[in-house]
Parts: structure tokens; sequence; C-alpha cells
């Protein structure tokens, strides 16, 4: 058995996923021609198309809870994995990821799927590597304005590599023109509360800090707060800013 189909993944056409969505419970499908997409909740608040970090997948325990709970705050939420990532979780062997701009023209071929199913805006979004691919994204296609979308969400960006705070990854920021949530760690290695203060972010990009946590949202013990609670936090905060900025577009 196949690492997807062990997962409960079922194949299905492009063409299908209208239809298919319109069923509210979880689904899981590997879409021809794109590959693994699971669906979690009704879009009662906005829909999303996230994507996962550079080291696990969307099927990891982190990105499960994080879609879950937006789910229950009433996002529709469209998790998928990266081909990259397909064949790792296939053939059980670690591989980095590809050049960065060959994953947005993936993420983008999603999004241009995604987005024609549903008259509701399509926000983009993802944990570290993939928040950064979604951040891409808008400043590179919604800048353009190639596509149309209304947001991004970010759960951990990497504003640097850990130990090289040389290396910052805001070049791209001030072209992004929608509104953008960071969901970030204060202890973050890729960017922490001391460090991303001292940045000049563009006024729509806004930064929740996530007490004590690190780039998985795992705080000490020592500060009585546990991993789940603050992945929650994060996902609650995330919904509210989308239902905040969601008006503008009904």
């Amino acid at each position: 058995m196949s690492y997807y189909a062990g997962f409960g993944f079922v194949d299905i056409h492009p063409a299908a996923l209208n239809d298919a969505l319109a069923n509210p419970s979880v689904q899981r499908f590997i879409v021809t021609g794109h590959g693994p997409l699971s669906v979690l909740g009704s879009p009662k608040v906005g829909r999303i198309l996230l994507a996962h970090g550079a080291g696990a997948g969307h099927c990891s325990v982190f990105m499960r809870q994080f879609a879950a709970t937006l789910a229950a705050q009433g996002m529709q939420v469209l998790a998928i994995d990266f081909p990259y990532m397909q064949q790792i979780n296939e053939q059980g062997k670690r591989r980095p990821p590809p050049p960065i701009k060959q994953t947005v023209a993936n993420f983008a071929s999603w999004y241009s799927l995604l987005t024609s199913l549903s008259d509701q805006p399509l926000w983009v979004g993802g944990k570290s590597m993939g928040g950064r691919v979604a951040t891409l994204f808008a400043s590179e296609m919604l800048a353009n304005n190639e596509v149309h979308g209304p947001g991004v969400i970010v759960a951990g960006y990497p504003f640097h590599p850990p130990k090289k705070l040389d290396k910052i990854r805001l070049e791209h920021f001030p072209a992004i023109r929608c509104p953008v949530q960071i969901l970030q760690g204060e202890r973050d290695p890729f960017g922490n509360v001391d460090e991303v203060s001292g940045y000049n972010l563009p006024n729509n990009i806004n930064v929740a800090w996530l007490a004590d946590g690190d780039h998985d949202f795992k705080p000490r013990r020592v500060s009585g707060l546990n991993q789940q609670v603050l992945i929650d936090e994060a996902a609650i905060l995330a919904a509210s800013f989308v239902r905040a900025h969601q008006a503008r577009y009904v």
C-alpha cells in the first residue's frame, strides 16, 4: 500500500472536484495532474490553499491540527503536498526541496485549479517554507494581477536561516499588496521577537506572537503552556484575521 493510500487518499479527476468539495467532511484526493489534496471544512468564513514546510508534508501532526482548527473556525482548508514531498513520502528517502521558483510555480498551478471552483475568494498560506512560497506567490502573481487573492496566512515565517541573521528573506515583501498575517513563536530561530521587531515591515504585514513558542510553536515546559494550545491559538488568530478582511470581498 502506498503512503497516500494508507491515509485514505483516492484518485479524482480535476473536473470532479467541484461536486466533491460540496461535502463538508474531511476528504483526501490524489488529483490527476496535480497530486495530493486534503479538504477540511466548509467555507463559512473563507477558503485557504495551505502548503507544508520543508521537512514534513501536510499530513504531519502540526499541519493536521492547524488545518482542523482552521476548519472548526469556519475555514475550508485545501492542503497540498508539493511533488518533492510526495516522492519523500512514497520512497521513504529524504531529499531537499527544489529551487523555490519551481515550488512557487507548482503552488500557482494549484491556485489556478482551486480558485475556479468557487466564487468565494481563496486565501493562500502555509507553514515555514510553505508560507514563504505563499508570500512569493502573492508578491508575483497577485501583485501583477495575474490572479486575484485576498490575503496570506503564514505559520512560522522563515525570516532567515537559523544563526544566519544576515540572510533576511524580506526582499519581496514590498511587492505584496494584500493583507498578510504571520503567526510567529517568540523563540523562533528563523526569526524571534527581538530580531523581527527590528525589521521595517510594510503596513500590510501583521505579526502575531505566540508566547514562548519555537518554529513549531512548541514552548518550554517552564512556561506552563503546551504546543497544542499554541497551534490552536495560531489557527484561531488566522481565522479571525480572515474574517476581519473577508467582508470587503462579499
